[in-house]
């Protein structure tokens, strides 16, 4: 499933949610940052399940809403207004894949490219004056029964 979030202020490109779980709010953490005082450090996920978005709010400040109305958790439909604090979004879901930033694709490699890039790994480093190797535990791993106490 595609789900896009098209600026309601005409500013700015659609943001497209690609990942399944995507954070939203003010820390650079987050996966989709919007850099406002009115925006709470983590405001909010999406959640993209089972041809579903679902937005819940975190605790923020200044609330998430859909379609006008204070929200904790949503679902979001086609043409629902999502507002994150101050800024106002048009949900457009639809078919097809997210396309998703060269980036984050997975790199596939041959069996053969795997082996030469583990030959090639650094020499072990040398032994830490520090701290001494570790030694075998004198202690038995196992404990005679219960039975064997003294009464």
């Amino acid at each position: 499933m595609r789900a896009l979030l098209y600026p309601l202020d005409g500013m700015g490109d659609p943001v497209e949610v690609v990942k399944d779980m995507t954070l939203v709010g003010r820390n650079e953490d987050c996966d989709l940052r919007l850099d406002h005082k009115s925006v709470s450090k983590m405001h909010c996920v999406l959640v993209k399940t089972d041809g579903l978005l679902l937005c819940r709010d975190l605790g923020s400040t200044n609330g998430t809403r859909v379609n006008g109305q204070r929200v904790r958790r949503a679902a979001l439909l086609p043409n629902d207004v999502l507002a994150i604090a101050r800024f106002k979004f048009r949900v457009q879901l639809g078919p097809g894949e997210p396309s998703v930033a060269a980036a984050e694709h997975t790199q596939q490699l041959e069996a053969s490219e795997v082996a030469r890039l583990l030959k090639k790994e650094s020499p072990p480093a040398p032994a830490d004056p520090v701290h001494p190797p570790l030694q075998t535990n004198p202690l038995p791993d196992v404990y005679p029964d219960d039975s064997d106490e003294v009464k």
